[in-house]
């Protein structure tokens, strides 16, 4: 966020906050975050492997 940029907001009749305004920016590179971290959690679950490990499976596939 650059210093020009703040956060704005929509509010209720009460002055209570309702909705938050972001810039195309903030909302894709949050979209971006928001799947990095469900990717995150979906992996969690799978055992850690070595790097030679890693290195032996990519050579079996042809990766490398």
């Amino acid at each position: 966020m650059t210093t020009t940029e703040r956060e704005q907001y929509i509010v209720d009749e009460n002055g209570t906050k309702t909705a938050v305004i972001l810039s195309i920016e903030q909302y894709e590179q949050m979209l971006e975050d928001i799947h990095d971290l469900a990717s995150v959690a979906e992996r969690r679950v799978e055992q850690p492997i070595s790097f030679a490990e890693m290195k032996k499976r990519l050579n079996l596939n042809g990766s490398l």
